[in-house]
C-alpha cells in the first residue's frame, strides 16, 4: 500500500490540514494525531470439521475526550491496523460534527466471512467479542455494524458480553435486532442520511431532484437504501454496482427489483441479475458514468489520483468512509465539483446508534418516525453548518466539516485537561 492510499496517512493528513488552519497547539495536535488505545487479538476458532484455525483482529479507540467511544465491527480479508486506525479517527470527528457525545473507535476481523459457515462465523464473532471484552461496556465502548458485518452479529456480540456480566446489557452495542433492543429505523439510517444530503444539495443549489441521474458504488445496506429512497424522490438511479461488477441503463433501473434479488440470494449480491436494457460495466466504467450525483458507498481509496478527472458527476455523496484520497479532492475542487464528506454525509448510522444506545439505557423506545424525525433534524443541522461555513470562508465542505469537528474535539480535550 503506497502512502497515498494508506487510509491512517490519509487520515492524518485530513487532520494536519484542519489542526493548521485552527491553529492549534502541538500539544493537543500530538494527542489528537494518533488513536488512545489499540489492541490486537490473535484468537483461535474451532472449525466445523474439527480443525482449529487462527483470526486477528483489532479495536482501535481514537479519542475519548468527549465521551464513551463509539464505532463499527467490520469483516474483511484486507482489514489491516492502519485502516482501523483511520476508520476510529474519522468516527470522532463524525459524532463530534454531529455533536453526539461520543470518541471514535472501530474494529475488524482479518477474514472473508463468505467462506465461514453460519455456525463458523458465529463462534468466531463470539470468541473475538471474549478477546475485545475488556474494551467493551455501555460507559466505554459500544461497537455496531460496518461492512460484511449485521444485526445478527451484533445480537451474538451483546449475548457473549451480557454472559460474562451474567445480566443482559442491551446498550453494549447497537445495530442489534428489533426483538433484543434494536432501535427502528437504525438499518435504514445510513442511507436515508445519504439521501438527505443529496436532498439538501439540490434544494442549496436550485436544482429539482426530478429526473436526477445518479450512480451508486455499493449495493449493501447503505448503498440500496440511498438508492430506493432517492427513487422515491424523484431522482433516477442509472447506475448500481457491488462486488461482482456493475449495472447501467440509462433510463433508470429498478432498484426495487434489484433489492429483491439480492434478498434472495446469499450475500445479498446482484451476480446473476438481468433485466431488459441492463448492461454490464465493470466498477470503474461504473465511478466514470455521467451523472449528476455520485454515491460511492463501498470501501477507501475509490476516488483517487488516476481517475479523479475522469469523475462526470456534478455531486459526490460519500455513503463509504474514505472514498475519495486528499489527491483526488484536489482535482475534483478545481473541476468544481462538491464533495459531501464522509463524516457528514454517513454519519446517519451512527446518530441512529446514539439514539439506540439512548433507548437502551433508559430501557424505553420510540416509534421509527420519531427516530426518523430525530436523525433528519440532526443531520439537516449539521449540513447546514457546515455550508454555512464553507460559504462564509470560501471552503470545500471537507475542510469546512474538519475545522467544525476538529474544533470541537480540541476544545474538550483543553477543557478536560492533562491526567495526572
Amino acid at each position: 500500500m503506497s502512502d497515498q492510499t494508506n487510509p491512517f496517512l490519509i487520515a492524518q493528513q485530513q487532520f494536519d490540514m484542519a489542526a493548521e488552519l485552527l491553529n492549534l497547539s502541538d500539544g493537543i495536535r500530538a494527542v489528537l494525531r494518533v488513536p488512545q488505545r489499540e489492541l490486537t487479538v490473535n484468537f483461535p476458532v474451532k472449525m466445523d470439521d474439527g480443525s482449529t484455525q487462527m483470526f486477528t483482529g483489532y479495536r482501535v479507540q481514537h479519542n475519548l475526550g468527549r465521551g464513551p467511544v463509539k464505532g463499527g465491527i467490520r469483516y474483511h480479508p484486507q482489514v489491516d491496523i492502519d485502516e482501523v486506525r483511520a476508520l476510529a479517527m474519522w468516527m470522532t470527528w463524525k459524532c463530534a460534527l454531529v455533536n453526539i457525545p461520543y470518541g471514535g473507535a472501530k474494529g475488524g476481523v482479518i477474514v472473508d466471512p463468505k467462506l465461514l459457515s453460519i455456525h463458523e462465523l458465529e463462534r468466531m464473532t463470539r470468541r473475538f467479542a471474549s478477546e475485545i471484552s475488556i474494551l467493551l461496556g455501555p460507559e466505554k465502548d459500544i461497537p455496531a455494524p460496518d461492512v460484511n458485518t449485521n444485526a445478527q452479529i451484533m445480537a451474538w456480540i451483546m449475548d457473549t458480553i451480557s454472559m460474562h456480566r451474567g445480566y443482559t446489557v442491551r446498550a453494549v452495542i447497537t445495530g442489534k435486532p428489533i426483538n433484543v433492543g434494536g432501535s427502528l429505523g437504525r438499518v435504514e439510517a445510513t442511507g436515508r442520511g445519504v439521501s438527505l444530503m443529496v436532498r439538501e444539495c439540490a434544494r442549496r443549489r436550485g436544482q429539482p431532484l426530478e429526473g436526477m441521474r445518479v450512480v451508486v458504488q455499493g449495493f449493501g445496506n447503505v448503498g440500496s437504501t440511498a438508492a430506493i429512497l432517492l427513487e422515491q424522490l424523484g431522482c433516477k438511479v442509472i447506475g448500481i454496482s457491488d462486488a461482482t461488477g456493475g449495472y447501467y441503463r440509462g433510463s433508470g433501473l429498478d432498484i426495487a427489483a434489484m433489492r429483491t434479488f439480492t434478498d434472495r440470494h446469499s450475500f445479498r449480491m446482484l451476480e446473476g441479475y438481468s433485466a431488459p436494457g441492463v448492461e454490464r460495466i465493470s466498477g470503474t466504467e461504473l465511478l466514470e458514468l455521467d451523472c449528476d450525483v455520485l454515491i460511492p458507498a463501498a470501501l477507501e481509496n475509490q476516488i483517487t489520483e488516476q481517475n479523479a478527472a475522469r469523475i462526470q458527476a456534478k455531486l459526490i455523496v460519500e455513503g463509504a468512509n474514505g472514498p475519495t484520497t486528499p489527491a483526488a479532492d484536489t482535482i475534483l475542487n478545481a473541476r468544481g465539483i462538491t464533495v459531501v464528506p464522509d463524516i457528514l454525509a454517513n454519519a446517519g448510522g451512527v446518530i441512529v446508534s446514539y439514539f439506540e444506545w439512548v433507548q437502551g439505557l433508559q430501557e424505553f423506545f420510540w416509534t421509527e418516525q420519531d427516530v426518523n424525525d430525530k436523525l433528519e433534524r440532526i443531520i439537516v443541522g449539521a449540513f447546514d453548518q457546515v455550508w454555512a461555513l464553507a460559504e462564509q470562508r470560501k471552503l470545500p465542505l471537507r475542510t469546512a466539516a474538519y475545522l467544525l469537528s476538529v474544533q470541537r474535539v480540541a476544545d474538550a480535550n483543553d477543557t478536560r485537561g492533562v491526567y495526572p
